[in-house]
């Protein structure tokens, strides 16, 4: 039995075939890099456009540092390839970065603070949910639900489902009342009551429930 081969590689041993097979902590610098060219030029392989760019400027470092201009003057990128050179390294850059110091929710009006000015004076019910790190930090906030709750109950599985998908450690709830009063109705008692529960089975525990009025 023989494998297919393309410019005298066989399938397996391609960047994109290894990067899925074994990750792609395992990809050397010239495959990482032809994963991204894609394609090299005539009479040259992809990895051999690679292996030449990492020749000529020595690290990845140093070629991240290329203009769009000047990768598109180097034989067998252009224009295309030399814009998603340069966002592959940018994206690189920004994921290394240190992550911009997140908003604490400590308390029901740490939640007031971060929400009233998209929930005050809406002249409609709106159901927010918080995602929570484990120190508490906000994660991310979105607005799930609009209308009454009194009038169609959103269900948990649409509140837990982004906190699930974000990895979150726990989540709050915050609506207002169009009225000016934020006094729990029975309706928002049964539904805390609901999302309590539902968290206890997903282990994922509803921090807070918070109603703004005025």
């Amino acid at each position: 039995m023989s494998s297919s081969k393309k410019n005298g590689l066989s399938k397996k041993d391609l960047p994109r075939e290894r990067i899925a097979a074994h990750g792609a902590e395992a990809l050397h610098d010239t495959e990482l890099l032809a994963i991204f060219l894609r394609t090299g030029r005539v009479g040259h392989h992809v990895l051999k456009v690679a292996e030449e760019l990492i020749k000529e400027w020595g690290t990845l470092r140093r070629l991240a540092g290329c203009s769009i201009e000047e990768l598109s003057q180097i034989s067998g990128i252009g224009p295309a390839k030399a814009a998603e050179l340069k966002a592959a390294f940018e994206m690189g850059k920004r994921v290394s970065a240190p992550e911009k110091e997140k908003i604490s929710i400590v308390n029901g009006e740490d939640i007031y603070n971060v929400m009233k000015s998209h929930l005050l004076l809406l002249p409609y019910e709106s159901l927010w949910v918080l995602l929570l790190d484990t120190r508490g930090g906000l994660m991310e906030q979105r607005e799930i639900f609009r209308g009454s709750l009194s009038q169609t109950v959103a269900h948990p599985r649409e509140i837990f489902q982004r906190a699930i998908v974000k990895r979150a450690y726990a989540i709050a709830i915050v609506h207002n009342h169009p009225s000016g009063d934020p006094t729990p109705s029975r309706s928002d008692r049964l539904f805390t009551n609901r999302l309590l529960k539902a968290g206890e089975c997903l282990q994922l525990p509803l921090a807070d429930h918070v109603i703004i009025g005025t």
